[in-house]
């Protein structure tokens, strides 16, 4: 067809034509987890790594490791060849190294009880998950306000209806309405029932961290034993942090050997205010970060070797005028990129992350310094991802709107990361054949053909004319957000659950409950 007689497309053509594509569009296909295809970034050859790691070994073997309220810990160390003084265990150059490398796997199978959602963590996949922790929510309605069961509930369930998000998380708000000893057991089962992907478990307590394997063995049921090891089948990841600087204590250790012994994965993170609990400079805060992580993985592998671990970092600058954190500011990237380098050395699966900030409400603050963390933890070659969804406030509080903000852009970090499609339909040589010169390719058959994938659509930005946006009620992101979270959760349903799994989860959960009396610690 001649090229003028293809009627002209003008903007408000152009809008109706993109919003019937978009009608016409397949929903997101959901993948598990991200195979990346881009090359990773670095900001230190194997020169500064390795003075680092020296630096690390330095700390461990004349500084010490305190392992606090913890005999059967130093025990183990004593044995591996560590020198144990009071609680304070100094760990000869280069043992660390040498246990990981014998024991802990690169990667692993974190197993969802729906086997399609089944993620693997390391090598060069990238795992998003939801941020963890808050004990406060926000939306535009409501502003910011305690968080509840329900609003846990509704967070694990707009994180199972996010096609970009692969992996339910943990403790998405804390639910204030329950006792503080057994909202545990509410936590885990909500992500069991109202998610089907993976997620992770308690680690306030030991005892908590057995519930949560009780718990995940009755889920699994027939699956939990893997037949070709013996071994139960990782299906829970959790989150190990250090009492930085330098300092494992009693609680987290036990959670941690509960999980290892348990073959369940440990997320190894110092959680870092640099200039608080490590140097302000990014060398010095990564020589404590490995240091602790190298101590907290090995530990790992002395209780039981072989078991899942991710060394974790976590790091941020703070207020040098008021000593409050800060995010999205370029130090902590430098630490993230360099962390995810030592991690590889090591032989082990990274984490970081996320959309971090220090915004109170979803603004322009929030989706900046969100943006400055998410992109070079992608860029890094992070495998678990934590916090990629939702965070507001230095972490105090889980925003509604924010999250399924910050879901839309890891859709396209993670089309970023599938990289340039070299396959013959990726060159379009048939299309440039096709059209020739002085023509559009608008009415070709190759653009006909991939008019609904050829670029990442956004579920929240507005692309029209403004006098469309204006005519449509002027809605910022954050109002467009407010009315797609409500609209997931109305359209909501849950996966589906085996009844008599169902029955015998609370049934757990009422006997252990009634086991003991409320409390608050």
């Amino acid at each position: 067809m001649p090229d003028a007689e293809i009627p002209p497309v003008g903007r408000r053509g152009a809008g109706r034509a993109a919003r019937r594509a978009a009608r016409l569009a397949p929903v997101a296909a959901s993948v598990p987890f991200i195979t990346r295809r881009i090359p990773l970034y670095a900001v230190l050859n194997d020169e500064g790594l390795a003075l680092i790691e020296h630096n690390a070994d330095t700390v461990l073997e004349e500084v010490g490791i305190d392992f606090k309220g913890d005999a059967e810990a130093l025990a183990l160390w004593r044995e591996a060849g560590a020198g144990i003084d009071g609680e304070r265990v100094h760990i000869p150059r280069g043992l660390c190294r040498s246990i990981i490398a014998a024991h802990a796997p690169a990667h692993y199978t974190q197993h969802a009880r729906n086997p399609a959602r089944s993620v693997v963590i390391g090598d060069d996949h990238t795992v998003f998950a939801p941020a963890y922790g808050p004990p406060f929510v926000h939306d535009l309605d409501h502003g910011r306000r305690y968080g509840t069961i329900e609003d846990f509930r509704n967070f694990v369930r707009l994180a199972y209806l996010s096609p970009w998000l692969h992996h339910s998380g943990g403790t998405v708000c804390e639910p204030v309405d329950l006792p503080v000893n057994k909202r545990h057991l509410d936590m885990v089962y909500s992500h069991m029932r109202y998610s089907d992907k993976p997620f992770m478990g308690s680690v306030t307590a030991p005892e908590r961290a057995a519930d949560t394997v009780a718990m995940a063995e009755i889920l699994f049921g027939a699956d939990w034993i893997d037949p070709a090891t013996g071994r139960p089948r990782t299906a829970v990841t959790s989150l190990i942090n250090a009492n930085s600087p330098l300092v494992w204590d009693a609680t987290m250790l036990g959670a941690l050997k509960t999980y290892a012994r348990a073959n369940q994965a440990n997320l190894i993170t110092p959680f870092i205010l640099a200039g608080a609990m490590a140097p302000v400079t990014a060398v010095g805060a990564c020589t404590v970060t490995l240091a602790e992580a190298m101590a907290g993985i090995a530990f790992t592998q002395l209780v039981s070797p072989g078991a899942p671990v991710i060394l974790g970092s976590f790091c941020s600058s703070i207020s040098m005028k008021s000593g409050a954190p800060t995010f999205g500011t370029p130090e902590p990237s430098l630490v993230l990129f360099v962390m995810a380098a030592l991690a590889r050395r090591l032989g082990v699966p990274f984490r970081s992350g996320g959309a971090l900030c220090a915004a109170k409400i979803p603004d322009a603050q929030a989706a900046y310094e969100s943006a400055m963390t998410m992109l070079p933890a992608c860029l890094a070659g992070t495998n678990f991802i934590l916090h990629t969804a939702g965070w507001l406030e230095g972490g105090l509080a889980m925003g509604y709107e924010k999250f399924v903000m910050d879901a839309d852009q890891a859709g396209m970090l993670q089309t970023l990361l599938n990289g340039v499609d070299l396959s013959p339909g990726g060159q379009a040589m048939d299309a440039i054949r096709e059209v020739g010169p002085g023509r559009h390719f608008l009415g070709c058959a190759h653009t006909q053909a991939h008019f609904a994938t050829a670029f990442h659509t956004s579920s929240l930005a507005n692309n029209n004319s403004f006098e469309q946006w204006e005519a449509e009620g002027r809605q910022d992101m954050a109002q467009r957000a407010n009315a797609q979270w409500k609209r997931m959760l109305r359209d909501y349903e849950p996966p589906p659950i085996d009844p008599a799994t169902d029955d015998a989860l609370l049934d757990f959960i009422a006997r252990r409950k009634a086991a003991f009396p409320d409390s608050n610690v």
